[in-house]
Parts: structure tokens; sequence; C-alpha cells
């Protein structure tokens, strides 16, 4: 708001195909049908005499043991805050060009270089992997990273039993974008693909190449009409997607998710790393900023939440009416499904 004041610059709806107010509880509510519909018709049994019945009963008992009021209230105040936070970030990140009109990208390719003993490190990558078929995948990577976040915050506001667990990872990427919009206006760049433009024209056409001529051309209009036209969401310090994979990381560690899960989120995590500097929408400091960012997110999170003990954070368990751990058997695992909890509010 202080930045659009300053600079006169309209605040926009951050999605201009779909409306994120109506995208992120459309996924919410998505996520808690997926998660009510197969219980009442497992519930309800195979089909024969009376099943109507069964599932109209079925619909009934999932919906008062697994959906009580205190976790509606819950998820729709997760996804609210959620949204607000991000659309908070979206609309600082474009103007993030008006409030600071130096730009560091030659800076940090500097360092990017003293790192790695006088060579590039998107240069290396290219050597590394070619140019071909892994431009390909580290596309799909970066494809898979959109649809991450909204999914996880589904998943941490519909799918666990354990609240605690779901509001120390919402408020840890809300964190995420905080601080990341912060350094945007701090250290303002427009990343390598964009810098040194050469160093990627070997690269085949894919949906991320597409991507940054769309961003471009997005950024130039926005600078143009002075915020009239649309946001530009072209930032580079710190490279939210390795911040916000950390955080997932972090987490999953911190709540003792299966250890598969934890396997393929630090896997994914690499890859991100990966797929970040080879495609150029990063230099390297950007990642290990990043990476700061995001563990310094589940820490502050953590602390903010309850989810600590003293300045150490770890999940504090959430205690039934009877003074026991809401999950008997793990009593620190994000999505523990076999009791419903009892219908009380949510804990702090």
């Amino acid at each position: 708001m202080a930045f659009s004041r300053f600079e006169d610059i309209p605040i926009k709806d951050p999605d201009s195909l779909i409306p994120g107010y109506i995208r992120f509880p459309a996924i919410v509510l998505g996520a808690i049908a997926l998660d009510v519909v197969p219980h009442t018709f497992m519930a309800a049994g195979r089909p024969g005499g009376g099943w109507l019945s069964r599932i109209r009963t079925a619909f009934r008992t999932v919906m008062r043991e697994r959906w009580p009021l205190s976790h509606w209230k819950f998820a729709l105040n997760g996804v609210i805050a959620w949204y607000l936070c991000y659309a908070a970030f979206r609309n600082v990140k474009s103007m993030a060009p008006f409030v600071h009109e130096k730009i560091y990208d030659d800076p940090l390719a500097e360092i990017d270089k003293f790192l790695f003993a006088g060579h590039d490190p998107a240069a290396v990558l290219h050597a590394w992997f070619g140019t071909g078929i892994a431009a390909h995948f580290f596309s799909s990577v970066y494809i898979v990273w959109i649809a991450l976040v909204p999914v996880s915050i589904a998943i941490a506001l519909v799918w666990t039993r354990q609240t605690r667990a779901g509001e120390w990872y919402v408020t840890a990427v809300a964190v995420d974008w905080a601080l990341g919009a912060l350094l945007y206006v701090l250290v303002p760049t427009v990343g390598p693909i964009y810098s040194d433009s050469s160093t990627f024209a070997d690269l085949p056409d894919t949906y991320v190449s597409k991507l940054a001529d769309s961003m471009w051309t997005d950024r130039v209009d926005t600078l143009a009409t002075h915020g009239e036209s649309g946001l530009q969401t072209i930032a580079a310090f710190a490279s939210l997607h390795v911040g916000i994979m950390m955080t997932i990381c972090l987490i999953v560690q911190a709540v003792k998710l299966a250890r598969w899960v934890r396997i393929g989120a630090w896997t994914f995590f690499g890859l991100t790393v990966l797929a970040t500097v080879y495609l150029g929408w990063h230099f390297f400091v950007d990642v290990i900023a990043g990476a700061a960012l995001g563990a310094f997110a589940v820490w502050i999170a953590g602390i903010a939440t309850g989810n600590r003990v003293g300045l150490r954070v770890r999940l504090v368990p959430e205690v039934s009416e009877s003074g026991e751990p809401a999950s008997a058997s793990h009593p620190e695992a994000l999505a523990s499904r076999s009791l419903p909890l009892p219908d009380r509010p949510a804990a702090d």
C-alpha cells in the first residue's frame, strides 16, 4: 500500500486469467471434495437396496467426523490469509523496478564467476548436461514447481489433521513471500536469462523460453504504462523457487512424514537448484540466498505458531480433550487420518 501511494501505482489482482480469490478457494474446496467423496462412497458400500439412503447417511457421518466447524474455519481462514499475502507479494514484486531503479545483475554475475573459479555456472551446466533434452527436462521441473505450491497449500489446509503442522507450513510460505518481496526491492535484478541472454541462445524452445518472452513483454508494458497495464513478475534475488523448496523439505523433516516423501522432497530441491541456474532464471548466489531465506522462514514461522521448545523449532503435537496426542501412534505426523478429531477450535 505504501509503495502504491508513494509511486502512484495501482494495486491489481495478481492473476488476470482466473483471479486468485477464485482459484485458491476453488483449489481448497476441490481438495475437500477429494477427501469427502471417496470416504462417503467407501462408507456407503456397494450399490444395492437402499444405496442412496446409505450414501446420504455416510455423507453426514463423514462431514461430522472429518469436517467439524473448527476445521472449516482453519482451512478457509488459512487460504484467505495466504491469498492476501500472495497478492501483496505479487504487487510489491511488480513495483520493485519503480521503487529502486538500479539493476544488480552485473555484481551478482561477478560473484557467481568467483564462486565457480572464473566460469559461468549456467555455461558449466550446459556443458555437463548438454542443450537438448536436458532443457526440456529442466523445463518440466519448473512446470511441476509452479503446480506444487498451491497443491501443497491445499494439502496443509485440507488433508492434515495436525493443524499445528498445517499452519506452520502455510505461515512459513507466507514468510518466504514477504522476505522475498523485501529483497526484490532492496536488490532488484532481472536474472541471467535477460541480462546475459547469449549464454542461453543455444537452448531449444520450451515452455520456459516462451514464458520468459511473455514475462519480458509484461515487464516492458508495465514499465511503459507505470503499472496500468498489469503486473510484471521479473525479479531474481533471492530465488523463491529454491527458498520455498527448502521450506517444504525442512517442514516434511520436522513433521516426520514418510521417508519416501522426505527423499522425494530433497531430490526435487536438488533438481530445482539445477533447473533455475541451467535455464537462467537465477544466479547461483540467488540459490544460496533462497536456501537461507527458506530455512529462516521455517524457523521464524515455527516460533510464531508455537512449534518450538525455547528457540529450537519442532512440531508440538496437538492434545485431544483426553490429554493424549491427536494420533497416539504418530503424534508428529502431518496427515494422521486414523481417527477424527473432536469439534474444537484449531490450535493457536
